[in-house]
């Protein structure tokens, strides 16, 4: 309302336009002593100020994608003792807002019906700790005059990306690259398992090969089911809401995988996970290797490679 007779006071004065609204002047007129003098506002005017500077600052290094929950829970990470309702109305009045999660989009994967392998993990998505059950699953980015595909493999303890990649490709080796990366990220014990979809990247031979290899237990859930891989979808789908949808739309493919970089490092080690008590992930499993030394050879920390491949 001040703004609004800022804008017009030239015009037609702060009488005739205060008698419309209707506000009084004087009213007016103290908030503009406020404006310059900061100390004539209230004390819960003083403590909105500083509250909404740490929103604001919290909401940018989230990349813009927190909404108030998460800002209010980060807020009470830093020492900042506020309400959410606080919170909440302070982003509505500076206009920031977390990004909200689209529809899902149009499977990515060629089912294979006729594999032997079983499902191992029965939409149970729990781990005692890291490095006893990864999930995997890909997705596609709309990107200039085609599409490129992003593949990912995650740790169900943590909930940490362990190894990703971006390709132009849907083949096999798109799937096998980010399963490469995972495996020199982390030191593994002898019990992983390994879950997919039934998708054909995940049961060809190269790549069931490599998970004999490592000695790693293939698990693929049921034809045509995403609850079956639900974690899975669910990391893919806060990474198409927070960066392919929130940063887009993409030309190239250099820019889809700089992006997706920047993503995974932040999603690591800073992102708030409610599942895992409102943590990053790499500090979740900190905590666990410090509650645990005696395991702690299994530690391994995500790395930033994969600019170039």
């Amino acid at each position: 309302m001040v703004a609004f007779i800022d804008r017009y006071r030239k015009s037609y004065g702060v009488g005739p336009i205060c008698r419309v609204l209707p506000i009084a002047p004087s009213t007016y007129y103290e908030w503009k002593r406020r404006e310059k003098d900061p100390s004539r506002l209230s004390a819960r005017a003083r403590r909105d100020e500083e509250i909404s500077c740490e929103i604001e600052r919290i909401w940018e290094e989230s990349r813009r994608v927190y909404g108030a929950r998460k800002v209010w829970r980060q807020l009470l990470r830093e020492g900042i003792n506020v309400a959410r309702c606080t919170v909440e109305r302070l982003m509505r009045q500076k206009g920031l807002a977390g990004v909200v999660r689209g529809k899902r989009k149009p499977r990515t994967t060629v089912s294979e019906e006729n594999h032997q392998i079983r499902d191992l993990v029965e939409r149970n998505f729990k781990a005692e700790r890291p490095n006893r059950l990864w999930v995997a699953d890909l997705t596609y980015v709309p990107c200039g005059q085609g599409f490129v595909y992003v593949a990912f493999v995650i740790d169900v303890f943590s909930k940490m990306i362990v190894g990703w990649r971006v390709s132009e490709s849907l083949g096999a080796e798109l799937a096998l690259e980010a399963l490469e990366e995972a495996l020199q990220s982390r030191s593994l014990e002898e019990g992983l398992i390994h879950h997919s979809d039934r998708g054909v990247q995940y049961l060809s031979i190269r790549y069931t090969d490599r998970l004999a290899e490592a000695g790693i237990e293939p698990s693929v859930g049921s034809v045509g089911d995403s609850y079956d891989n639900a974690l899975a979808e669910t990391v893919i789908g806060l990474y198409k809401t927070e960066v392919i949808r929130h940063l887009g739309p993409w030309e190239e493919i250099g820019r889809v995988e700089w992006e997706t970089l920047c993503w995974v490092h932040w999603y690591n080690n800073h992102r708030l996970m409610e599942s895992i008590g409102y943590m990053p992930p790499a500090e979740y499993e900190e905590g666990y290797y410090k509650n645990n030394r005696f395991c702690s050879s299994g530690y391994g920390s995500f790395k930033l490679s994969g600019l170039t491949h």
